[in-house]
């Protein structure tokens, strides 16, 4: 690595963005993401598929194919973070100053709690989570395991940090005093944080209503942390209307952001970023989303029309990522047709259930299987065979991480 003195020279529309939302909550801006952070939980799998990828080949893309793609998601200028693993920052940030003259700010995932070891037959998520950290401050800021003020500049001075809930006195408190640490080293090093706060992975004790749990279990845990200990803005799963309402409405200086979760269909990511924009939320994570799109700048272009109200009708949105695909010659993976339609997603203003095991039903879900209570759903999942519970959990990440 060079060791000239290095300083981010752009201004980051991150930073004015977050200014212009505290100073006056009724301004338009929203905040989005792209998650190439994978590598952190998937593994092999987490570049996502080669494009030479062919049925039972089972070929992902490589980690340079990933880094190139993150090249091309910063040049095009319109998401504001670029969110990625501390061994890739090392080499975009600090090595190859990919952000110097670009106004998306880098960051890292600064922990990988043991729900999001996806290793392929591994049993780690049916476990409940246990806090863990693989990367540094000191390595994402500038590289190597001690910093000198100066050089604090030289890589990312924000980080993602998770944590689980899983309703375990003992779990969850071991879970806060890590972050705890956390914050705490932060603070003295110039390190910014956003927190993310996951579904429960291995519930200990049932929950009746789980958005309320999360929106409930963030606002205590923020209660005790002041000043610059607090985290910039939030990241969590959207559990529908009412759920981000109300977290959204609490605190003003609270920002709150959303996970983009599985890949689904197009209307499904749409669709989301709309309503949950339309209910309180400021920022948008998106990782799966991006990374399985057809085309990752046209469909972070949607999502920046829809996020800044350019488009504001998801299936129109949907349509016109259609005309453009078909104008460069790109096969969707989804007949226009199949692409409007929406998948499991929470939209209905109502409450969101989770049993032992982390299943979860949205209120319309256990209406339409009014014959499937919460005591027969724990007994399918008690009865599972340990592998059927690692696949169900394994499942369930692919599905909500962003």
């Amino acid at each position: 690595m060079n060791d000239r003195k290095v300083t981010q020279v752009a201004t980051k529309n991150l930073d004015e963005k977050l200014a212009r939302i505290l100073t006056d909550p009724s301004c338009k801006d929203f905040i989005i993401a792209d998650a190439k952070d994978a590598d952190m939980a998937a593994g092999l799998a987490a570049p996502g598929k080669s494009p030479e990828h062919h049925a039972q080949e089972g070929r992902f893309r490589t980690l340079d194919a990933y880094r190139q793609i993150i090249h091309e998601n910063v040049a095009q200028g319109l998401v504001d973070i670029m969110l990625m693993s501390s061994s890739t920052n090392d080499i975009l940030t600090i090595k190859d100053r990919l952000f110097d003259d670009s106004h998306v700010t880098p960051a890292i995932r600064a922990n990988d709690t043991t729900d999001i070891w996806l290793a392929q037959g591994g049993a780690y998520p049916e476990q409940p989570s246990v806090p863990f950290r693989s990367a540094t401050i000191d390595h994402a800021m500038c590289g190597k395991v001690q910093c000198n003020p100066e050089e604090r500049k030289r890589g990312a001075d924000l980080g993602l940090y998770s944590v689980t809930f899983n309703n375990d006195t003992e779990l969850d408190a071991r879970t806060l005093s890590a972050y705890s640490d956390f914050r705490s080293e932060a603070e003295l090093k110039g390190f910014r944080h956003f927190l993310e706060v996951f579904d429960p992975n291995a519930l200990q004790r049932p929950v009746e209503d789980l958005g309320r749990f999360i929106n409930d279990s963030i606002v205590r845990t923020l209660a005790g942390v002041a000043g610059k200990e607090r985290p910039i803005f939030l990241k969590i799963a959207y559990h529908g209307p009412a759920a981000m309402e109300a977290i959204a409405s609490y605190d003003r200086s609270l920002i709150v952001g959303i996970l983009g979760g599985s890949s689904g269909t197009t209307f499904d990511a749409f669709h989301q970023l709309w309503e949950a924009r339309k209910y309180g939320a400021r920022v948008a994570l998106y990782g799966r989303m991006i990374n399985h799109s057809e085309h990752q700048l046209s469909f972070i272009q949607h999502l920046r029309w829809i996020a800044d109200g350019e488009l504001n009708d998801p299936a129109d949105a949907v349509r016109s990522y259609h005309n453009m695909l078909k104008k460069m010659n790109i096969q969707p993976y989804r007949k226009l047709e199949d692409d409007l339609q929406s998948s499991s997603r929470h939209s209905s203003y109502g409450k969101t259930s989770t049993n032992k095991g982390g299943l979860a039903q949205s209120q319309s879900n256990r209406q339409s299987e009014p014959q499937k209570n919460s005591q027969q759903i724990n007994a399918d999942f008690d009865q599972m065979s340990t592998e059927d519970k690692v696949k169900w959990n394994l499942d369930r990440w692919q599905k909500i991480l962003g």
